[in-house]
């Protein structure tokens, strides 16, 4: 097998290689022409298939149109043979051809365009499915926080360990006092609360119910003596005002007679201001008659829980060696401005300042202006030591130590120093007083205008104390009612034997000074070692006290009772809302639109959608004066009522909320902590969650108010919205009302007024509420994190544009308001910004009505009005928060801010308040807050508080 296959192989090979001879041979016959004509005619049939194909390849790239193939077709045909009329309709059949072409293509067009269209409209709603996808997911994130909350609060409802009570029944007493033995002298100088008071009159949730005794039905004083007229009418007006008094004697607490001023009818002395005690010689001047206190129908025998006024001001039971009878008052309180030690019961007896003002009103008027703060007269003293001594024997030592005080002091004004003295120790006696005193005092000097224009020029006044069985006297009182009025801060020499009025809940060392007598070596460089920022401090100190507790015979009159209040513990009345009349009348409805549509908001959740949830009321109604009663007569100035919150409540501490006080405390991330998500799910903070209103005025506006209210929908911890209609037209009845998800309250204004934002409506169940113009464009987190923000300083207003008072440079006398950017502001303008409620009534109740009447004149400066008064009370700056420092509203009217004058009025404005005011309560502050993390730069899967905040 091998060997065949290797023979077959062989012989092929040798076959093969001998026929290539044999071509080589033939080729050589052929003649040289004919390979030319073969080889041309091979190449001319190349190129004509070569031709043919680049020209079908490129008939066809052209489309493969039809018309186009016959056209180029036709193209070759001749037309010079064909006729006329031929012709003719072959260019009609080209023209028709030529037609339908253009139609087909103009509809193609169409064709596309709609295409298009549809591609970009699908586009579009793709889009805005994402966004409607990724707002329902953010909103589905919110709701599953509002049912986590919702659950923690019905576990805090079940497991709180502080339920909620009703307020307990007033508690009457059923019947009047029952008659009771009359009280022995000693025991009756020996009263105290707790062995003359009968405190089951008086229950925790009565109200402290008080009865008047008509002064004209059951006179007290005796033959010969009668209430001045003036008097008892005022006191009868000035209490009707009080809501403590009550007609009916079965529920009273406590009963007033009035028994001053109880002059003989033929020697009341009085000026136009206010009148003076009258004391003839050796004669019974108290005109009070014991038994006719015994005939008072309540009087019970003993006089217990009754309260003797006394404002002739003097003592009423005198031993001091005058010529009288000690009268016997039994159980009942003595109220008035002299006292002797010995007759004098602390904590029972109650000592106040003579009625020297007017009847009520605006005193700010009388007073002078605070600054500067060093006066011309360093100190003064007017006064002259007279006595009427009706007795034999005569303190040799205190008259000695009167005389050396008088030599030092004369001493020391004439002595070697820069500082200016008025000292006066003979002068020509007071026109409102005729007779002496009967014990030794300093006498008052000239006339009211005349100590007042010596006052108003002194830094200090100076008040020497009487004769040391004396603990208070008329002249006394007289001397620190003018000098408080004036800004003279009191100089007592004597201080540590005198009493000082209602020194049971003011603290009078904040705005004097009390020296001992054997001190008076010492004063001159006391004086001049307190510093200004002291000196400012006890002068708006001592003007607080004046004005409120001093001033009028209704302040004095409310201080009276609100000191005998407090003293037994009872809360005070609530304040008064202001009672919202809706615009709406009892048949019309408005009409709601849907629920707006809104602009593409930061993609980010701020917080949980929850039900309306009102601030908590009247939670420390037991304790709010006990625990802070000396902030509310030192500090705030208001002990007269009771308010449903504080923004200077207590806050507990950070591990309260964790240990055993945790209602209503939502920690972020459960006290974990954390940012994005788990700050969004919380409130957080020091407090317990709560929710804002907010309150917007508007005028005439309503698409402008609508496009604001549907601005608010979907806005977390929103409570309520409160409209103040500003216009007396009503609403149109066809205006549509967006639903925002949360109640919307239309509140008829009074008047046009721009006061009307700052009242206290009883809609408003919040203790924050974000003011805020109807033509003001805030964002959400904006909203959200200046809430935030105030929740931290409640007492001050939080918001965002901010503006300040620049001093005139030219007169050198004025303020100038400011709007210009800078790094320095000291107003936050109410136009969008947080308060808390409790401003709303001091606006309203508690500011000077020349305020609001100054708001009015000019329709303008309420928000400088509230940034006065809250600076005024706290003390402290308003916060701004974020970058904002305008609004502008493109398609809104011209506003009133735009008016050519609005700046003029405003700097008068500012120049204005500090005058009622006294000085300029503005304080100024360099920083404005931000979230914490904004502008940090943190890993890429962390998440930041606010996403552009």
């Amino acid at each position: 097998m091998t060997f065949n296959n290797s023979a077959g192989y062989s012989a092929v090979g040798a076959g093969g290689a001998a026929s290539a001879p044999g071509l080589w041979k033939r080729l050589k016959h052929v003649k040289i022409y004919r390979v030319v004509f073969i080889v041309s005619f091979v190449l001319i049939s190349v190129a004509l298939i070569t031709h043919l194909y680049v020209v079908n390849v490129e008939s066809e790239e052209n489309g493969k149109n039809v018309y186009k193939s016959r056209s180029q077709l036709e193209a070759f045909e001749d037309f010079s043979s064909l006729k006329a009329a031929d012709l003719k309709l072959r260019i009609d059949e080209m023209m028709r051809i030529k037609g339908t072409v253009s139609v087909e293509l103009r509809e193609l067009e169409s064709r596309r365009q709609k295409l298009q269209f549809d591609i970009s409209s699908y586009n579009q709603r793709i889009d805005e499915l994402k966004q409607e996808m990724s707002r329902q997911q953010t909103e589905l994130d919110r709701l599953k926080i509002s049912v986590e909350q919702a659950q923690v609060a019905q576990q805090e409802a079940v497991l709180r360990n502080t339920p909620e009570l009703a307020l307990p029944k007033p508690l009457f007493p059923a019947q009047l006092p029952p008659t009771m033995p009359p009280l022995d002298a000693n025991e009756a100088s020996r009263c105290q609360m707790s062995t003359c008071f009968d405190h089951s009159r008086c229950s925790l949730t009565s109200g402290f119910p008080i009865y008047l005794y008509d002064p004209d039905q059951y006179p007290v004083v005796g033959t010969g003596f009668d209430v001045d007229g003036f008097l008892k009418t005022t006191i009868k007006q000035t209490l009707g005002y009080n809501t403590h008094l009550t007609d009916d004697p079965k529920a009273a607490c406590i009963f007033l007679v009035l028994t001053g001023e109880s002059l003989p009818e033929h020697e009341t002395v009085r000026n136009n201001r206010y009148t003076l005690p009258v004391v003839p010689e050796l004669r019974n001047v108290t005109g009070l008659s014991a038994a006719k206190l015994q005939k008072l129908p309540y009087w019970g025998g003993d006089g217990r829980n009754h309260i003797l006024l006394n404002f002739a001001r003097r003592d009423l039971t005198p031993t001091s060696g005058l010529a009288v009878k000690t009268v016997d008052t039994g159980r009942a309180m003595i109220v008035q401005s002299t006292f002797e030690a010995s007759q004098f019961r602390r904590g029972f007896d109650l000592l106040i300042p003579p009625i020297l003002g007017p009847p009520g009103g605006d005193v700010w008027q009388e007073c002078a202006p605070m600054l500067p703060a060093r006066r011309k007269y360093l100190m003064s003293f007017q006064g002259e030591l007279k006595v009427q001594n009706t007795s034999k024997s005569i303190d040799r030592e205190a008259e000695a130590l009167d005389d050396f005080i008088v030599e030092h002091l004369t001493e020391m004004a004439s002595g070697r120093t820069q500082d200016k003295f008025l000292l006066q120790f003979q002068c020509i006696p007071a026109t409102e007083q005729k007779f002496l005193s009967p014990f030794r005092d300093w006498s008052l000097c000239g006339t009211d205008s005349s100590r007042r224009s010596v006052l108003k020029e002194s830094t200090f006044a100076l008040i020497l104390a009487p004769e040391r069985h004396i603990v208070s006297s008329t002249y006394l009182q007289a001397r620190l009612y003018e000098a408080l009025r004036s800004g003279a801060i009191p100089v007592i020499l004597g201080g540590d034997q005198v009493h000082l009025p209602y020194a049971e809940t003011l603290d009078w060392r904040r705005a004097m000074i009390l020296l001992p007598r054997a001190r008076i070596t010492e004063l001159h460089f006391l004086l001049r070692a307190v510093p200004d920022t002291d000196l400012l401090f006890m002068r708006r100190q001592g003007r607080l006290f004046w004005e409120r507790y001093f001033s009028s015979v209704q302040a004095t009159v409310d201080t009276i009772v609100t000191s005998l209040r407090d003293r037994l513990g009872i809360p005070p009345r609530p304040i008064q809302n202001i009672v919202a009349q809706s615009v709406f009348n009892g048949t019309f409805v408005p009409l709601k639109s849907d629920p707006p549509v809104l602009d593409a908001e930061p993609e980010e959740s701020l917080g949980p959608i929850e039900p309306p949830y009102p601030s908590p009321a009247f939670r420390r109604n037991y304790t709010a004066l006990l625990v802070q009663s000396r902030e509310a007569w030192n500090d705030w100035g208001d002990p007269f009522f009771l308010y449903p919150q504080l923004p200077f409540d207590p806050v507990l501490p950070s591990d309260a909320k964790f240990i055993g006080s945790h209602m209503g405390f939502r920690p972020i991330g459960h006290g974990v902590g954390g940012a994005g998500k788990e700050f969004g799910e919380a409130l957080g903070g020091n407090h317990p969650r709560e929710q804002f209103t907010i309150v917007m005025l508007t005028y005439e506006r309503e698409q402008v108010l609508m496009d604001s209210l549907g601005r608010l929908y979907g806005l977390p911890y929103l409570h309520k919205v409160v409209v103040v209609w500003n216009s007396p037209k009503p609403p149109l009845e066809d205006l549509r009302w967006p639903d925002i998800g949360v109640p919307v309250s239309v509140v008829r204004a009074p008047r046009n007024s721009l006061n009307n934002r700052f009242l206290p409506f009883d809609v408003i169940e919040t203790e924050a509420v974000l003011s805020i113009d109807d033509d003001a464009h805030l964002r959400h987190d904006e909203i959200l994190f200046g809430f935030r923000v105030w929740r931290e300083h409640r007492d001050r207003i939080v918001g965002f544009p901010g503006r300040f008072h620049a001093w005139d440079v030219n007169s050198n006398s004025a303020w100038n308001y400011n709007s210009n950017y800078t790094c320095e502001l000291s107003m936050v303008l109410t136009g969008a910004a947080f308060v808390h409620k409790y401003y709303t009534y001091l606006y309203t109740y508690w500011m000077p009505q020349a305020i609001r009447d100054k708001v009015d004149e000019y329709m303008n400066c309420e928000d400088i009005a509230m940034n006065f008064l809250v600076s005024h009370v706290t003390r402290q700056p308003p916060v701004k928060v974020t970058s904002r420092w305008t609004f502008r509203c493109p398609g809104c009217p011209v506003s009133l801010s735009e008016d050519d004058t609005h700046f003029q009025e405003r700097h008068k404005c500012i120049n204005f308040f500090t005058r009622v005011f006294g000085y300029t309560p503005l304080l100024n502050t360099q920083y404005r807050a931000d979230s914490i993390l904004f502008k940090t730069r943190i890993p890429h899967d962390k998440q930041k508080c606010f996403k552009f905040i």
